[in-house]
């Protein structure tokens, strides 16, 4: 798995599974600019959401163009293609895939024409009661496998009605996760769950020149992260809230509410999901990520000479672990930052050097060293025993590992494609089991109070479902799966 800024650990081990991501959605409404290009760069800071497909849709104004396929966004477009794309308004999508399969057809965004016009429609999150909205659809309307394609398949539906206010109907219907860009020929529109799960911006580009009279008309731009706002120039003007619908055209931005807000914004998105340049309810992920480092060195203190990071997930806590601690900061691994994605199996010789062709240990700095490794989180535990491995290999005297999470013992059904229950570590062993089996002289979690203090949100606004087991949004256990809809087709 290619990770975008900031994040590489959990790609070192192709068996570890690690939690992928939940999706990239970008949208932006502003005559006389490439939107296509705009969107293009968007989605490339958006990239470490989701690495499985990119797409884009476009409008002049008469007709939605669609674009996608499988791969990077590099891969998939390039200046070509976006020379095709043209219009004053356009959304983007990079996917991970949390319902339905990866494949083509379940790429975003999704595209229903029908006899008075065109709706595209790109989703970050999960729904959980896709099934019970997939019966609402009109016979052979479509053979979705996705939550997002069955949203987009219900609000072009009925067409006899505005596309805000059919969203303003449905929406207080959808259970889940959403945060939604959609569009028709002439409008962009964007919405957010009423527990706003999943981060959504809303930015304001510098005067785009309008298409008639030479005037001047500020772009909008919206986006899952702020490091997408900053990329294309946007400067950041509020967060999407929980339960909003927004509507963006030449008249401006209107906003009206479909539900009550309230707000479970994703705690994991602090931990591993987000850019550490990005900036979440009003909070630094990077200066989160330091603080859980302090909060982590006061929790659990050990002698050691060194401080290190796993490669690039565990950098901001362990700048702050060795701050706090007082022990030296180092750079004990090195990443190879080219090895993402490869199509080419390893032979069973390269295979048994397991994580080596990803991360190496500089020997002359581990040796003789008594170790504090610092990283994000622990799934199955496969890298981090890996790496335990390899220090001691390198010439680590002792090698402590210290986690910025607490025990990720829970699946999400909210956009976070976790291994299972029975997959997690953390679900069926104590923490001194799990030190046990990586082979660690001493294992320490953050608390999941100290996680909470460190992102200076009240524990009631935030979803902790992953460590609690608390889900904010009742789950339907016989009606959520990734492959929920393919199971009936």
């Amino acid at each position: 798995m290619l990770k975008g800024d900031g994040q590489l650990s959990h790609d070192l081990d192709p068996h570890d599974r690690p939690p992928k991501d939940a999706c990239g959605v970008f949208g932006v409404w502003a005559p006389g600019e490439e939107v296509s290009k705009l969107t293009y760069y968007g989605l490339y800071a958006l990239q470490h959401r989701g690495q499985e497909s990119a797409g884009i849709a476009v409008s002049e104004g008469s007709r939605i163009l669609v674009y996608k396929d499988m791969g990077l966004v590099a891969q998939v477009f390039d200046e070509s293609v976006l020379g095709t794309l043209r219009g004053h308004l356009a959304i983007g999508h990079c996917r991970y895939s949390t319902t339905g399969s990866s494949v083509w057809e379940n790429a975003q965004p999704t595209l229903s024409s029908t006899e008075v016009g065109g709706l595209a429609l790109a989703h970050n999150g999960n729904l959980i009661n896709t099934r019970e909205l997939a019966q609402r659809l009109a016979p052979g309307v479509t053979r979705a496998t996705t939550d997002t394609e069955v949203l987009t398949s219900l609000l072009a539906q009925d067409r006899s009605q505005p596309i805000d206010d059919a969203a303003a109907e449905l929406l207080p219907q959808v259970k889940g996760a959403y945060s939604l860009v959609f569009m028709d020929e002439r409008t962009l529109y964007a919405a957010r769950d009423p527990q706003g799960i999943r981060p959504l911006v809303l930015g304001r580009l510098p005067g785009a020149e309008g298409h008639s009279h030479g005037e001047t008309k500020s772009g909008w731009v919206v986006a899952s992260e702020t490091a997408a706002l900053d990329i294309v120039g946007a400067a950041f003007v509020r967060e999407i809230e929980p339960g909003e619908l927004i509507t963006i055209d030449e008249r401006g931005v209107r906003s009206r509410r479909f539900a009550l807000a309230e707000p479970k914004g994703c705690l994991f998105e602090y931990v591993y999901l987000a850019r550490p340049d990005t900036t979440i309810a009003g909070r630094s992920v990077q200066s989160t990520r330091v603080e859980v480092g302090r909060v982590l060195a006061r929790e659990h203190p050990v002698e050691a000479d060194l401080v290190i990071p796993t490669p690039e997930s565990g950098t901001p806590a362990a700048v702050g672990y060795a701050e706090a601690s007082g022990i030296p900061y180092g750079q004990g691994l090195v990443k190879n930052s080219y090895v993402g994605r490869t199509f080419i199996q390893p032979s069973q010789t390269i295979r048994q050097l397991g994580i080596r062709l990803k991360l190496n240990p500089l020997k002359e700095v581990v040796a003789g060293k008594r170790l504090v490794v610092v990283d994000d989180s622990i799934v199955r535990g496969n890298t981090q025993r890996a790496i335990v491995k390899m220090l001691r290999e390198a010439g680590a005297r002792e090698v402590h590992v210290r986690i910025s999470s607490p025990p990720v013992a829970w699946p999400c059904f909210y956009g976070i494609d976790f291994a299972t229950r029975a997959e997690l570590i953390a679900g069926s062993l104590s923490v001194e089991e799990i030190r046990d089996s990586l082979g660690a002289d001493s294992l320490g979690y953050i608390s999941q109070e100290g996680l909470v203090e460190a992102t200076t949100i009240p524990s009631e606004r935030l979803c902790r479902a992953c460590f609690d087991g608390e889900y904010p949004i009742a789950i339907d256990r016989d009606n959520v799966g990734k492959y929920v809809l393919e199971a009936q087709a």
